[in-house]
């Protein structure tokens, strides 16, 4: 049995914050549909940011400065690999052609969802772990083997088009003409038919699922307390929309956050695969791979394509609303898994 901090007063305590700030999210700030603007979005980033200090500040206090730490540092580990996501993201927005008024609400929907999802896979990853410890040697090898996969590629491609869960959606689902419902589901003749917003939002999610494969990993090898793992993932996916909307114009600029990402978990695998005779502590962790990520962030914007510079056509390249379903001539920059 893994040991945690987490005690019912914690856990409570992370659910009235995370449950209370979706509900003034959803029901207050955001009832009405409408266009997020990046000074809208810069503000909900300082206040998911501040939460998530306010909350490690917390920790700290509660369970000690090392507890604090490790949530700190797998916040800052799954906020970057987060951010990354956004490359698939603004790709599945622009292939399906979805309104920019409508992306929070498919956000918003889809990041409960991830909270779920996640909750099973690090329920799982905990179990596994406690149970079998050698898996950790395995998260350590898949890791260090997708953050030398990440080093090895300059130039990352999706095609939506290729996507198994659209495919999948395809085939199983009928799904109404293209159009500008704001509903996941319409009725045609009768009939209930999903919405192209519903088929982005399972596209969406099944996503996530891949994203996951190397996120949770991660955080494990961090620290094993599934109180900490669970928490600072879900506040940085929480995030996630709000840096979406302030930086989906600005992705072109991040041209080298990946080889960042790819150190990061090459050294979190290794971190992993020698944990047994050498214990890095965790203020040299923070203190690695916050370096690491600023690093890339700084390279990126001193040496990176300027606004407007995409190469290969990159995501911006596209006009807003051009390329739905069928668009192959479309070529976005960004693979990751998620493509197939």
């Amino acid at each position: 049995m893994i040991d945690s901090v987490g005690n019912p007063l914690m856990w409570s305590v992370f659910a009235v914050v995370v449950l209370g700030s979706l509900a003034l999210d959803l029901f207050v700030f955001h009832r009405k549909v409408h266009e997020v603007r990046a000074r809208e979005a810069g503000v909900w980033v300082l206040i998911w940011v501040g939460l998530a200090a306010a909350f490690a500040g917390w920790i700290w206090l509660e369970a000690g400065s090392r507890a604090g730490l490790e949530f700190t540092t797998g916040y800052l580990v799954e906020y970057a690999l987060s951010v990354d996501n956004i490359f698939v993201f603004i790709i599945i927005f622009r292939y399906f052609g979805t309104p920019p008024a409508l992306r929070h609400r498919v956000l918003f929907w889809g990041i409960l969802g991830a909270v779920v999802l996640r909750g099973i896979f690090v329920v799982a990853g905990a179990a596994l772990i406690g149970r079998f410890h050698w898996i950790i040697y395995l998260f350590g090898a898949f890791l260090l083997w997708t953050g030398i996969g990440l080093l090895r590629k300059s130039e990352m491609e999706m095609d939506p088009e290729n996507n198994p869960a659209l495919r999948f959606l395809r085939r199983h689902l009928r799904i109404a003409p293209p159009g500008n419902t704001e509903h996941f589901i319409t009725r045609i003749d009768g009939k209930l038919f999903a919405t192209p917003l519903l088929v982005v939002l399972l596209v969406i999610e099944a996503t996530d699922v891949v994203f996951a494969v190397d996120s949770i990993p991660a955080i494990f090898g961090i620290t094993a307390d599934p109180f900490i793992v669970f928490t600072s993932n879900i506040f940085a996916v929480l995030g996630l929309r709000a840096i979406y909307f302030l930086l989906h114009g600005l992705m072109d600029r991040f041209a080298y956050l990946h080889y960042g990402l790819g150190l990061v978990l090459a050294f979190i695998g290794g971190k992993m695969l020698v944990g047994h005779w050498v214990e890095v502590p965790i203020q040299w962790s923070l203190g690695v791979v916050g370096a690491l990520l600023a690093g890339s962030v700084l390279l990126s914007w001193l040496f990176g394509p300027k606004s407007g510079e995409s190469k290969s056509g990159g995501t911006e390249a596209l006009p807003a609303g051009e390329g739905g379903p069928g668009a192959a001539d479309e070529t976005p920059r960004r693979e990751r898994q998620a493509g197939g």
